[in-house]
C-alpha cells in the first residue's frame, strides 16, 4: 500500500513551480492498460507529439502510440530505453503516416534486424517482419557495415574547441553538437522558492538585496520590518513572526 502523505511534499513543490512559470498544473490520470503494452518513456510521447505537430498530423498520436506496441511485439520486446524505444517510437509513427506497415523502415530498424545492436534482436524479432525489413536494397548496405569507433583525437578534431574539458567533448560526441550547446547555452539552473516556506525565501532575498533601504511587510498575523542603517549592517525587526513548519 502506498503511504500517499509522503507525496505531499513533492506534489507541493512541484505545484509551486508550476505557478512560478505560469504552467497548467497535471491532474492524475486514470491508469491505461495501453501502458503495460507499448511502455512508452515519460518524455518520448511529447517528442512524438511535436514530430507529428511539424508535418501537421498532431491528431493522430493515439493512433502512433498504439502502433507501437504493434511494433515493440514485431521487434520481439526490445527494453524501451535509448536508443531502442527511439527506433520503435519512428517505426511506428512511419508506419502510420505512411499507412501500411514496413513499407518504409528506418535504418536503425533495419541494423537492428542485422544484429548491428546485438545479436538478440534477430533472434527475437517477428521472423515474418525480419524478412520484410531485410527484403530490400537498404539493408544490402548495411550488410557489411559496422558501427564506426573513431579515436579520441577523432573526436576532439570534429567535436571539440580550445578549452572543452574531456567530460563535454565526449556529452557534445554522443548528444550532438546542437543538443549540447543549446543545454549549456541555457545558463544556470534556474532555483525556485520553497513552497512549504515562501516567505521565509522572500526575507532572504530581501535582505541579500542592496537595492531596497527598507522594506515593510504586514500581514494580520504579524508584521515586518527590513532596514539598514549603513551598507555594512542590516536590521531586521518583526512582530509575531511564524515559527518555521
Amino acid at each position: 500500500m502506498i503511504d500517499e502523505k509522503l507525496l505531499e511534499p513533492v506534489e507541493k513543490h512541484f505545484r509551486w513551480v508550476a505557478q512560478q512559470e505560469g504552467l497548467p498544473v497535471g491532474t492524475p490520470r486514470e491508469y491505461d492498460e495501453g501502458l503495460s503494452r507499448h511502455q512508452i518513456p515519460g518524455g518520448m510521447t511529447s517528442n512524438l507529439r511535436h514530430q507529428l505537430r511539424t508535418i501537421g498530423q498532431e491528431e493522430r498520436i493515439d493512433e502512433v502510440i498504439e502502433e507501437i506496441a504493434q511494433v515493440r511485439a514485431d521487434l520481439g520486446y526490445p527494453i524501451m530505453v535509448t536508443p531502442f524505444a527511439q527506433f520503435v517510437g519512428s517505426q511506428a509513427a512511419i508506419n502510420v503516416i505512411t499507412g501500411e506497415r514496413y513499407k518504409q523502415v528506418t535504418d536503425q530498424v533495419i541494423q537492428y534486424a542485422l544484429g548491428i545492436w546485438g545479436k538478440e534482436g534477430p533472434e527475437v524479432m517477428d521472423p515474418e517482419i525480419k524478412v520484410k525489413v531485410l527484403d530490400r536494397p537498404r539493408a544490402r548496405e548495411f550488410e557489411d557495415w559496422r558501427m564506426p569507433q573513431p579515436t579520441l583525437n577523432e573526436i576532439k578534431q570534429k567535436y571539440g574547441y580550445p578549452g572543452i574539458s574531456d567530460e563535454d567533448l565526449l556529452s557534445r560526441y554522443f548528444a550532438s553538437p546542437e543538443f549540447f550547446d543549446a543545454m549549456k547555452g541555457a545558463g544556470p539552473r534556474r532555483e525556485y522558492p520553497s513552497a512549504e516556506q515562501p516567505l521565509l525565501h522572500l526575507v532572504k532575498q530581501l535582505v541579500g538585496n542592496k537595492a531596497f533601504g527598507r522594506v515593510y511587510i504586514r500581514r494580520p498575523e504579524f508584521s515586518l520590518t527590513i532596514g539598514r542603517k549603513d551598507p555594512g549592517l542590516r536590521r531586521i525587526a518583526s512582530s509575531g513572526f511564524p515559527k518555521p513548519a
